[in-house]
């Protein structure tokens, strides 16, 4: 996957920031004063207890909820001073819950991807036929194609929407809970197609549930409680059973995994 955006060197060095910004849901608080900033080229994984602000973060660095306070900046730019399609050539997001239009096909759908990349004197070009066909290859529904999305297992629907973010052909991808729906080998298989975007330069942010999933992928962990940041860096270096019984409440064992080398982390 490629893309025509460049990178702009900022004084953070990083393409995707949050400074200081305050999320709320009408009176209610979820964040305040609250910054973090996405390192290029890496992937970032989010996690902590439900409605502890993980997906609340990720669609305010999406542009999908504005802060009540503070600033989300892309490229040096504030994200809110930029056009709706420029914000989509720059940064893919795979929500939570998503909704297809009713009796569209998997390939039309996915081919939605590259609205981002349609101008008025463009039209569709052989490049975005290559993506398409990339993005349904890569997400393993090519066979699904021809097919009624709503007639779609969830998994198998799941895995459409990945393939119209992949579509996009962003530098920065952004993903709410991607392996939901999914059974234990298409979680793998999903999460093992997002490291390789990820070797391949992609910058990937993802919300996960799992810890030992978030550890055995992430190059960059931010834990999350109560709406404040934790603890950030590679899990290797700041995973430990402290960390996991504050932040969840679970007394736990660290292990290393015996495959990644890892933290795994093992319930008492």
């Amino acid at each position: 996957m490629t893309t025509t955006i460049p990178a702009v060197v900022t004084a953070s060095g990083a393409r995707l920031r949050a400074e200081a910004i305050a999320t709320r849901y009408g009176e209610r608080t979820i964040s305040s004063e609250l910054s973090v900033s996405i390192p290029d080229e890496g992937f970032t994984v989010i996690v902590g207890p439900n409605a502890c602000g993980k997906s609340t973060l990720l669609r305010a660095l999406s542009r999908v909820q504005s802060p009540a306070e503070g600033r989300v900046v892309i490229d040096g730019q504030d994200i809110a001073s930029l056009p709706s399609k420029e914000v989509a050539r720059r940064l893919g997001l795979l929500p939570q819950t998503s909704l297809a239009p009713d009796g569209i096909t998997v390939a039309d759908l996915v081919a939605r991807g590259r609205f981002p990349h349609q101008r008025m004197m463009r039209r569709w070009s052989l490049a975005d036929e290559r993506a398409v066909a990339d993005a349904l290859d890569a997400a393993h529904v090519t066979e699904l194609s021809g097919r009624l999305v709503d007639e779609l297992s969830g998994g198998q629907r799941q895995r459409v929407w990945v393939a119209m973010v992949l579509a996009q052909q962003t530098p920065l991808l952004l993903l709410d809970e991607p392996t939901t729906f999914l059974d234990i080998a298409h979680q793998i298989e999903l999460l093992n197609l997002f490291a390789r975007l990820n070797r391949s330069g992609q910058t990937i942010v993802a919300v996960l549930h799992d810890l030992n999933h978030a550890c055995r992928y992430a190059t960059n962990l931010v834990v999350m409680k109560d709406g404040e940041i934790r603890a950030e860096g590679p899990p290797g270096d700041i995973m430990s059973p402290e960390l996991v019984e504050e932040v969840f409440g679970l007394p736990c064992l660290l292990l290393d995994d015996p495959v990644t080398h890892t933290p795994l982390v093992i319930p008492r």
